[in-house]
């Protein structure tokens, strides 16, 4: 069974174990989804009520993407269990001879960046999520502005947790080319995300 189909608490209870997965990154893709989720609820909730009809179409066109976007981020949370779990496996290749030794670093340092994409991407999901908590909370119903907030406020949660995932990854990998790559659009995401954060608060606090 895959995380996003468990209950919570069982989701929790994994979380909470020993065991390395689903840590950080699984956490990371389930706030930016959980984001995603209330982003598509103010919509649903403006839509068709007196006083919002100006809106209505435009919360009508966030509610499809909202929605997608809290599909992909749930596939992701398993993703990144996935991910993890080909580093380890790359980590216990044999070591014996000098071919093995070569195929082991190969494999770990390809399962290395396919650990820094997942959380990549579940970043770039998160910042998609913050773009649509803008409209979302200056122009969704007023009853459901703190809803509209709590959204914003996960997918940040989500995105700096994911570009965490993506940094720590990161100092194991040689490639410096890479490395650059992927760091620089981690971090140009967490600044956005930080401005786009304060200014849908103070839209939300401004409704309450």
């Amino acid at each position: 069974m895959e995380f996003a189909d468990e209950s919570v608490q069982t989701f929790l209870n994994h979380v909470a174990s020993a065991e390395p997965v689903p840590g950080g990154g699984s956490v990371a893709a389930l706030s930016g989804a959980l984001g995603a989720a209330l982003v598509a609820m103010v919509c649903r909730l403006t839509l068709g009520k007196r006083g919002y009809e100006a809106v209505s179409a435009e919360m009508q066109a966030l509610l499809p993407r909202a929605e997608a976007l809290q599909r992909e981020l749930c596939d992701l949370m398993q993703s990144d269990a996935e991910a993890y779990a080909r580093v380890m496996d790359a980590y216990k290749m044999p070591k014996t001879t000098e071919a093995e030794k070569t195929a082991r670093t190969r494999a770990i340092q390809n399962a290395l960046k396919h650990a820094s994409d997942v959380p990549l991407r579940v970043a770039e999901l998160c910042a998609q999520v913050l773009e649509l908590a803008r409209p979302v909370a200056a122009q969704g119903n007023k009853h459901a502005a703190s809803d509209g907030g709590v959204g914003a406020l996960m997918a940040e949660a989500g995105l700096r947790g994911a570009a965490f995932n993506v940094s720590i990854n990161l100092g194991a990998i040689d490639d410096p080319a890479f490395v650059a790559d992927r760091r620089a659009r981690v971090e140009k995401l967490v600044a956005a995300a930080a401005q786009a954060e304060r200014e849908i608060l103070r839209l939300v606090e401004g409704r309450l």
